[in-house]
């Protein structure tokens, strides 16, 4: 049998937290959620302020880049790049802002980011995600 790290919920709040700050440092108003690596929700923060649409979003974001193991980047640029299959993807969010999160080359959860144009929400989920640490 073997051992791996997990995603805690202190972890998911410090990672909440870095993302938050950039957020702010840009006057961007997002939903942030954090996923375990079986794309359950852990947490979730959004400002009185920002769109509920989002909500459902960041969360779908997370769960994909826990789901396909790579970012919502990947998809997005697949189909800009004409592969239009991954439209037709289970679960596939072919936007900017979900990345997985690792520990010792292993998932162990995901951060989805939704509230401003994609390559934003991508910004502030790798300064989520880089709160981690080495993964």
């Amino acid at each position: 049998m073997t051992s791996k790290p997990i995603l805690t919920l202190d972890d998911a709040k410090r990672i909440a937290a870095a993302a938050e700050t950039e957020a702010l440092a840009n006057a961007w108003r997002v939903v942030i959620a954090v996923v375990d690596d079986g794309g359950h929700l852990l947490y979730l923060q959004r400002g009185h302020d920002t769109q509920f649409g989002s909500v459902k979003l960041a969360i779908k974001k997370a769960r994909a880049a826990v789901a396909f193991q790579r970012p919502t980047k990947a998809a997005e640029d697949a189909v800009l790049g004409g592969r239009l299959i991954h439209l037709a993807l289970p679960g596939v969010i072919p936007a900017e802002g979900g990345v997985p999160l690792t520990r010792d080359g292993q998932i162990i959860g995901g951060l989805g980011i939704s509230g401003v144009r994609s390559f934003q929400d991508g910004q502030i989920a790798q300064a989520g995600a880089d709160a981690l640490g080495p993964g």
